[in-house]
């Protein structure tokens, strides 16, 4: 399920774009966003919180652990982020570990999600809002959800792995704004 890329599927139906070609090569709801409009990158990043959300809830209904759900999550994300339908690329799993997140921590996912829009609205950078809403749910985690912190901080690592480039551009000063 984590490997489904909605951003390509609806790149290639609703433009017939490939989104991979063009603005930051990415299949997630921000390039979707640059590449055919903000209404279709909003609706990416809903699917890719979904399809994150869906797996989580698949299995809370079996008899697993919090733990084992939440490795089940960490699961869809690194689908996502490495897609066996893309050849093992993917996106950068922000939307999707948010997705998982709300189901096993609403309360710490609601406070980092308000946490990135408002580091969104200071900045334009989704990448720079997605780091600062990813260390906090960490935070969170750690403080609140103990149970959750080794699925989080796997999450948290495949985040910051996924986000290399947008880091040293960070640091250099020359990330670019996000349409979202």
């Amino acid at each position: 399920m984590g490997s489904i890329p909605f951003g390509l599927i609806i790149g290639r139906v609703v433009a017939r774009k490939d989104v991979r070609d063009h603005g930051s090569g990415n299949i997630g709801a921000s390039n979707v966003a640059r590449v055919i409009g903000k209404m279709w990158g909003r609706i990416t990043l809903l699917l890719d919180a979904g399809k994150g959300a869906f797996v989580v809830l698949a299995v809370q209904g079996c008899e697993f652990s919090d733990e084992h759900v939440a490795w089940v999550g960490v699961a869809a994300v690194v689908g996502h982020c490495w897609s066996i339908f893309l050849r093992f690329r993917g996106g950068k799993g922000v939307a999707t570990s948010a997705g998982v997140m709300a189901v096993l921590a609403p309360v710490a996912a609601t406070i980092a999600v308000v946490a990135w829009l408002v580091a969104y609205m200071a900045t334009k950078k989704s990448s720079v809002a997605s780091l600062f809403g990813a260390t906090l749910m960490l935070i969170l985690v750690g403080m609140y959800f103990r149970p959750l912190l080794m699925a989080m901080s796997a999450i948290f690592a495949v985040l910051l792995f996924r986000h290399r480039e947008n880091i040293k551009r960070i640091y250099a000063g020359v990330e670019i704004d996000s349409k979202l």
